[in-house]
């Protein structure tokens, strides 16, 4: 729920929104000029400011400079008549979030008010979760809040205390790296080096050198001592990345490593013990591999002792987006606040399939936000594998929906990932959508969303919550 100020010299505007904004479940305070506006947002910070430009004593653009001044949190919605849009378009170059013109609709104020809460919501949770992590001390961030990305969580946590190999599996650009990195983050290693390798980046002949170093004229090309990664790493953590690319010899060399936790440099005879946690990752079915002979299986049940699986994106759709906003703030380097995403874009976001994983989104934001250029994203913004997706092409045989059929398909679809993200929990889901219980109850019905699916979560009575 948002606290609203709304500033407007006409009563039956005043009236009509505040109604309709309280019936949302918001806290509205409505005022009659800019010089009431400026004296009520000095008593309280208030989430939103809707205000019309012209207003009497003090105009709206007064009224966003000394808001914003005083509270660089605050989202500003300018009104404007429909001569003065230049008015409006010059006051977003100045900090307004965004403006509406008169004459409008209620529906599409509401609209507006609904993403400015969705997003201060996810904000929120984004904010937390780079709170908890720089408590840490880890620079990167695990984002996603559906039932699937909190085991994952949990999972973390768990097995990061100890010193038992990992592996880490899941599809390209799931953020297997990442996963191991958090994992090295909350250990008792953190303050230890973190090496990685990737096992499919060097050639058969340099992949041991790599790993467990030589001697000066081991090899052609060995023109000095070197260290490999396992002493670099000693302490810490190694990580290889893509093991099911490691070359059979090296695989019998890293498995005598785990066994005893000591290793020969090429070219010497001189045993080198060192103490490194492993982590592995793989995209591949190691086990297919080892059925093959392409995998050693002793190696297998060595690394595999404990297992991490990321999901693929397409089976965590209720992350799209607290991700893509995520990659919005990241990405976003104009001043203000990042550009707001369409409901067609969010819809085609939400449709595609990603088989590029977070990678392909994290892109497809950053694609976005340099078409868009600074204004909203919409749908010929995003990549054409993506954008092509939330939208009718006639000339592929489909036939053109009205706008009003098309809010409905995007709002039943957002209302389904929003439920899926808060693994069918509709009070969280009511929260989150800012609108109440009995809202979501009736567009449920509305949408023929009645039962409830197999992960809804039940009150007592057996009600969904």
């Amino acid at each position: 729920m948002l606290s609203i100020l709304l500033a407007d010299d006409e009563p039956l505007i005043r009236m009509t929104v505040s109604d309709a904004l309280r019936a949302q479940g918001h806290f509205v305070m409505a005022v009659a000029d800019g010089a009431k506006a400026v004296a009520a947002a000095q008593n309280r910070v208030f989430d939103l400011v809707i205000s019309d430009i012209r207003l009497p004593k003090v105009d709206g653009l007064a009224v966003m400079h000394d808001i914003r001044e005083r509270a660089p949190s605050t989202v500003v919605v300018l009104i404007t008549a429909y001569g003065s849009i230049s008015d409006a378009v010059a006051a977003i170059k100045e900090g307004a979030y965004d403006y509406i013109t008169k004459p409008f609709e209620m529906q599409e104020l509401l609209l507006r008010v609904d993403r400015i809460s969705e997003r201060r919501g996810l904000r929120a949770e984004l904010d937390a979760a780079r709170a908890a992590l720089a408590a840490r001390g880890s620079g990167e961030l695990l984002v996603g809040r559906t039932p699937t990305m909190v085991r994952l969580q949990e999972r973390i946590d768990a097995i990061a205390d100890s010193h038992t190999p990992v592996l880490v599996a899941g599809e390209s650009g799931t953020g297997k790296e990442l996963v191991a990195r958090t994992i090295h983050d909350r250990s008792p290693r953190r303050e230890k080096p973190f090496v990685a390798i990737n096992c499919a980046a060097f050639p058969e002949t340099l992949i041991e050198a790599e790993l467990f170093g030589h001697e000066r004229g081991a090899f052609t090309g060995a023109i000095g001592k070197r260290e490999g990664r396992f002493q670099i790493a000693d302490g810490g953590t190694l990580l290889l990345d893509e093991l099911g690319e490691l070359p059979v010899p090296a695989q019998a060399k890293l498995l005598r490593v785990l066994q005893d936790g000591s290793f020969q440099p090429i070219g010497s005879n001189t045993t080198v013990r060192v103490d490194v946690r492993l982590i592995s990752t793989t995209n591949r079915d190691l086990k297919a591999e080892v059925a093959s002979g392409r995998f050693r299986e002793d190696l297998y049940y060595r690394v595999n002792v404990v297992d991490v699986v990321i999901p693929p994106l397409r089976e965590r759709r209720g992350d799209i987006a607290i991700l893509s906003e995520h990659f919005l703030r990241r990405f976003h380097t104009r001043p203000g606040e990042p550009p707001a995403i369409s409901p067609a874009a969010r819809a085609a976001l939400y449709r595609h399939d990603y088989p590029g994983n977070i990678r392909e989104l994290m892109h497809a934001i950053e694609h976005a936000l340099v078409f868009s250029r600074g204004r909203e994203i919409g749908l010929q913004d995003l990549p054409t594998a993506i954008g092509r997706g939330g939208q009718t092409d006639a000339s592929d045989g489909a036939k053109p929906r009205t706008l009003s059929v098309a809010l409905a398909e995007f709002e039943r679809e957002y209302l389904l990932a929003t439920l899926e993200s808060t693994d069918g929990a509709r009070a969280r889901a009511a929260e989150i959508l800012g609108i109440s219980r009995k809202n979501l109850w009736e567009k449920l019905r509305q949408h023929g969303i009645v039962d409830s699916p197999p992960s809804m979560a039940l009150d007592s009575e057996g009600e969904p919550r």
